[in-house]
């Protein structure tokens, strides 16, 4: 049922999860996974939703709830005999507080909404702003092959005082306000690009969320390709756009442990992000990830395995894979080498989840292509472990969105387990898993209702009824999917820490970025 109250209250220095479980004999996958109990991952669960209860509400990278929530698991992995490293680096911090866009002329007047009409974009920078609209250099033909705004020579006519109107394509999202921003524009709006066929690639025109990388000085929102090119044929539109913003470099950390038994030149890690969007408490985004990795570390001690074990939970992830990508771009050719494989926990126990199993090899044949050499041997564990059980998967997409992505691109086989986020449950999904047909698999994806109370946080009430009467919710959190997806963690980690042949057996060639040249949000669109 709903989690109204979280089952602890913890005040002061955090408790800290006792590791006195674990046992040098939690050494085979039904020993291991019999450890790993839901019970004990809930109790993680409880801990951060403390955290955030104690720190505004969320538990973001650059915010105190993070650091709070790098301390509990540093704490609790030291106590249990790893070797914990915390790793500082910057990155740029953004936050929103509240933004307005709005037709000021010609008549009639109209007041555009917040995620359904536009989208203030990542690292807009604050103002209130009126100006007439400029379109800038837009491809409004098909095929549509838009470079909008990636040359400074694209600002003829000037835009100094007004509102440069753009189009996606050719270059990032950041380079094309920046541009705008430099020719003296005082806000941007950025259209989508309306190419390819409008029912297959509806992600082309709908509206969509975007970042711009870094911060800018200038008010920017994002809009449907439709509603771009309405504002184009508008002569003389004028708009106001108000941004209420945070945008600027602040220091975070990765939080690490290893074993200390292992072979050293075999690596077997696995990885969670701990940051939540700064608006929410991130309880399954991502803490059902970096709460059961916790657990199935503490269970796995005083395990004395044959490879070296590498757990890792990632800061700024939701800034658009930070804290991953610094730790990989830190390690030397020879430590690249050193790691056999990267296992992936992101989102696990969603309420109206599926079982999604990346898909190494590329059967699906979907999105990106197969992983480096030796991803599909990961793939297959997994693919055992719920087979064993009699359970359905779906395949799930290299698509850059989570912190795989750094391994994959220096060549290091991957793979991991994923139930969804704010894609729609469809009819054969219901068939395979139950749920709601045509709602998220996660309802409260980056929203404050991804908490341990999600009605009372803004949920939908009806739609958490639904799902409530049939499966066993805690918060919003899916606790079957979880403690199953548990259980999968427990028995690809056992299952690699004492042999990784099958993976190492397989040549690994030259590192497949997947979608080279092309950089992503968090679990977002690319920015370009």
């Amino acid at each position: 049922m709903l989690a109204s109250a979280l089952a602890a209250t913890l005040t002061g220095s955090l408790a800290l999860a006792s590791p006195v479980q674990a046992h040098p004999n939690n050494n085979s996958a039904r020993k291991l996974t019999k450890a790993v109990t839901l019970k004990g991952i809930l109790r993680h669960l409880d801990a951060f939703q403390a955290i955030a209860d104690a720190n505004g509400g969320n538990r973001a990278s650059g915010l105190p709830g993070y650091d709070a929530s790098a301390d509990y698991v540093a704490r609790t992995l030291a106590k249990a005999g790893y070797t914990v490293t915390r790793q500082p680096f910057e990155f740029n911090f953004f936050e929103e507080f509240g933004s307005t866009f709005t037709r000021v002329a010609p008549p009639p007047a109209t007041s555009y909404t917040d995620g359904t009409d536009y989208d203030l974009m990542d690292f807009s920078g604050a103002g209130d702003v009126t100006g007439l609209v400029v379109p800038v250099d837009l491809a409004l033909t098909p095929p549509r092959a838009s470079t909008s705004g990636c040359e400074a020579s694209d600002f003829t006519p000037a835009v100094t005082g007004r509102i440069a109107l753009l189009q996606r394509g050719g270059c990032p999202f950041g380079q094309k306000v920046v541009n705008a921003e430099a020719a003296g524009a005082i806000g941007a709006i950025l259209m989508n690009q309306g190419d390819g066929d409008p029912v297959t690639n509806v992600d082309r025109y709908a509206l969509f969320a975007g970042t711009l990388g870094e911060p800018v000085g200038i008010p920017a929102v994002s809009v449907s390709y439709y509603l771009g090119e309405q504002f184009a044929a508008t002569p003389d539109l004028t708009v106001r756009i108000t941004a209420q913003t945070t945008s600027e470099v602040r220091e975070t950390e990765n939080v690490i442990a290893e074993s200390r038994t292992g072979r050293r030149d075999n690596v077997v890690m696995a990885g969670a992000h701990l940051d939540s969007e700064p608006d929410t408490a991130g309880i399954n985004d991502n803490g059902t990830g970096s709460a059961a990795l916790l657990e199935v570390a503490l269970q796995m001690a005083k395990v004395k395995p044959n490879n070296r074990l590498r757990f890792a939970w990632w800061g700024a992830e939701e800034a658009n894979l930070v804290g991953s990508t610094v730790y990989v771009d830190s390690l030397s050719e020879e430590q690249v080498d050193d790691i056999a494989l990267y296992l992936n926990f992101d989102m696990i126990g969603s309420p109206n989840y599926v079982f999604g199993v990346y898909d190494g090899d590329d059967s699906a044949q979907t999105g990106a292509g197969p992983g480096p050499a030796g991803s599909a041997q990961i793939e297959d564990v997994f693919e055992s472990f719920f087979a064993s059980r009699g359970l359905p998967t779906n395949p799930a997409d290299f698509t850059g969105r989570s912190d795989y992505g750094p391994f994959i691109a220096v060549g290091i086989p991957a793979g991991g387990l994923f139930t969804g986020a704010e894609v729609l449950k469809t009819d054969e999904d219901v068939a395979r898993y139950g749920g709601v047909a045509g709602a998220q698999y996660d309802p409260c994806y980056h929203e404050p209702c991804d908490s341990l109370d999600p009605v009372a946080d803004g949920g939908d009430a009806s739609l958490y009824a639904q799902l409530d009467a049939e499966y066993d919710l805690y918060g919003n959190v899916n606790t079957y999917a979880l403690d199953v997806n548990a259980d999968a963690i427990a028995t690809a980690m056992i299952t690699f820490a004492y042999d990784t042949s099958a993976v190492n057996g397989v040549p690994r060639g030259p590192g497949r970025s997947h979608g080279a040249g092309r950089s992503h949000d968090a679990h977002g669109d690319a920015l370009r």
